[in-house]
């Protein structure tokens, strides 16, 4: 497992995200290489009427109508005196909504303190209705992950093990019967709020699949677009081994094993090879066993209980008959 380290800086955010964002930058273009360092998105405040305590410095700054109707009322003398005091503080960068028009002094104090400042004509709310969810996925925690991971029934299973156990084949094998590819060999894992792990594929190699012998192939060319999806929530690791006679394998279901992922604990399911065995039908059925416990429903858990219902009625006939001396 590799963890990946990202970073945006403000050409990056204007290359990727420029269009759906409505952004264009007004001023030199040798400031797009400051970086954003915080996921968070804010509002100047409190900080343009000159309380800058508590303020957020390290992130980006959003100016509405308000913040710029507010620094337009102020004397000449006195809105250059709140600008200068607003980017002597090492923002990121600043977003103007709906296409207003900048104070002159705020473009000039800002170039002088080397802070880019982009405009867009989207109204405040929706700008960041679109830009924060953006900003999240960039700064989210990503891993990635030496695997194979496929949709089977809706549930994301991640197959792993050693290189050459079959894991490409088994789930070529799944495609096949229906299920669809996400990722193959290489996933890239990024944790969603505090327990979801989305895993994808590579842009390079997304929905291509090395089969030993074959060679690299193409999944959606042959099997059609419906064969593969973009990504997937990795909700049960399956983790294939080579079959070991000694090894102690879970003969229940009860033991409820996990793996961690970007610290979110999941589901871990080992399959021992050997000779024979179906192993799709198996990831099938450790799919469909998934969301039955997603309902409520443990098969495992629900016959041990029942198993020891009848042990303790069976336990209690015989303490009757024992004690009835007639």
């Amino acid at each position: 497992m590799t963890h990946v380290t990202k970073s945006l800086t403000v050409g990056r955010l204007l290359e990727q995200m420029g269009e759906s964002l409505q952004l264009e930058l007004i001023g030199d273009e040798s400031m797009l290489s400051r970086e954003i360092t915080s996921s968070e998105v804010s509002s100047p405040g409190l900080a343009l009427a000159g309380f800058v305590e508590r303020f957020p410095a390290s992130r980006m700054q959003v100016f509405g109508e308000t913040e710029i109707t507010y620094l337009n009322s102020l004397p000449a003398d006195q809105r250059r005196h709140v600008i200068e005091l607003f980017f002597s503080f090492p923002i990121p960068c600043a977003v103007v909504t709906k296409a207003q028009e900048l104070p002159v002094e705020m473009v000039e104090i800002a170039g002088g303190a080397g802070v880019p400042i982009l405009r867009t004509s989207l109204k405040t709310a929706e700008f960041y209705r679109r830009v924060k969810p953006a900003i999240a996925e960039e700064f989210a925690p990503t891993t990635t992950l030496h695997g194979t991971l496929a949709d089977v029934y809706g549930v994301g299973l991640l197959f792993t093990g050693k290189s050459g156990i079959g894991k490409s084949e088994c789930v070529l094998d799944l495609v096949e019967r229906g299920h669809r590819l996400v990722a193959d060999d290489l996933v890239i894992a990024t944790r969603r709020g505090n327990d979801v792990i989305i895993g994808r594929g590579h842009d390079l190699q997304r929905h291509h699949m090395e089969i030993r012998g074959v060679g690299v192939i193409d999944v959606k060319a042959i099997f059609g677009i419906r064969a593969v999806r973009q990504q997937k929530r990795v909700e049960v690791v399956v983790a294939l081994e080579e079959w070991n006679r000694a090894a102690v394998v879970d003969r229940t279901g009860l033991d409820g094993a996990t793996t961690t992922i970007l610290d979110v604990e999941i589901p871990k399911v080992t399959i021992p090879l050997n000779p024979g065995k179906n192993i799709t039908v198996v990831a099938e059925v450790i799919a469909m066993n998934h969301l039955l416990r997603y309902t409520g429903v443990d098969p495992a858990e629900a016959f041990n209980e029942r198993l020891i219902s009848r042990m303790r009625a069976s336990a209690h006939v015989r303490q009757y008959l024992a004690e009835d001396d007639e």
